[in-house]
């Protein structure tokens, strides 16, 4: 019996020793277990994450390896208030034919973030240049896939760096005069429609990005509490971020510079979207007419979350038309 009492005041030791250090982990950095559990998902998806310093950045990406080591490598950028978590329903289905490789960009998710640098446009694509150079390989084209800020962020690099970057997808990109929504309205007011301060304003965010309800990311208590003291801590460099790519002189860089990429292309647009009006495909095609463009049914912003089988049939038939350089 003593045995039995001791062990038992054992295991309850331990549980409550690690319930202890869990709840200090979660105090320290409450998206720890929300970051946890997207890398998780990403694990069993086939994705490992990577560190590599380019420049004066570290960047953070996941990587997972092609079934074919000449297989092209899919290079995917995430858009505003975005991480590279955004495009794991689409590497899922694009199963093991390609490398792909998935960064959060310099200043956004778990990449380095310096204070006072410069996040817009030109810089962040001469910053993805460089950090296409350190992970390309020899015999395996890079396939440059933008979303939203990070379709604009790829146009730039695209037209400036075309011995990098073969072909280039640009889905519901930012950086053209697209027809004024409520959304465009507001950033030119000098504000942030995806601002979040508390339950209320992240539903509105989420209903902003997505279409279909159904599809968006469940957030349950508390890591819906942890999401909004995050992006409460993030809004100062949102509003940094908005005031150059939003406001700025260069908020029109990515269509002027479009006009320059000659690689095969691809434009894919939802007609729900709410944050690019898909006008934008439109402006963006008078500059690249050897695009294939794609207008998709039923989504919002969110695409490659969103309609995830459509933009991997596009992507593959991007692929399939394109040249190797």
């Amino acid at each position: 019996m003593a045995v039995r009492l001791t062990r038992a005041r054992t295991v309850a030791l331990v549980a409550t020793v690690l319930v202890c250090a869990v709840a200090a982990w979660i105090w320290r950095e409450p998206m720890a277990p929300v970051r946890a559990g997207m890398a998780l998902q990403g694990w069993w998806i086939g994705l490992w994450e990577q560190r590599l310093v380019v420049g004066d950045h570290r960047w953070v990406y996941d990587e997972r390896e092609a079934a074919d080591p000449a297989a092209p490598t899919l290079v995917m950028v995430h858009g505003f208030t975005g991480s590279k978590e955004n495009w794991y329903p689409l590497a899922e289905r694009l199963g093991g034919h390609y490398r792909l490789v998935i960064p959060d960009l310099p200043g956004w998710g778990e990449s380095q973030r310096i204070d006072g640098a410069d996040y817009g446009f030109s810089a962040q694509a001469d910053r993805l240049a460089q950090f296409l150079q350190r992970v390309r390989r020899e015999g395996s084209p890079i396939v440059l896939l933008g979303h939203s800020m990070g379709g604009g962020i790829a146009a730039v690099a695209a037209a400036r760096h075309p011995h990098v970057v073969a072909r280039v997808g640009l889905i519901d990109a930012a950086g053209v005069r697209f027809r004024d929504n409520r959304f465009g309205i507001d950033v030119l007011a000098g504000e942030n429609p995806f601002a979040v301060d508390d339950a209320a304003s992240l539903q509105r965010y989420l209903d902003t990005v997505f279409h279909d309800r159904s599809v968006q990311p469940a957030i349950p208590w508390p890591a819906s509490r942890a999401v909004i003291d995050w992006r409460i801590a993030q809004a100062p460099f949102e509003q940094q971020v908005l005031d150059r790519i939003g406001r700025g002189g260069e908020r029109f860089l990515p269509g002027e510079m479009a006009a320059a990429i000659r690689q095969p292309a691809l434009l894919l647009w939802c007609r729900q979207d709410r944050v690019i009006d898909p006008s934008a495909m439109t402006l963006y095609a008078r500059q690249m007419p050897q695009a294939i463009q794609v207008s998709l049914d039923g989504c919002g912003h969110m695409s490659i979350m969103e309609k995830p089988d459509d933009v991997a049939a596009a992507v593959a038939l991007l692929i399939q038309r394109g040249t190797s350089r």
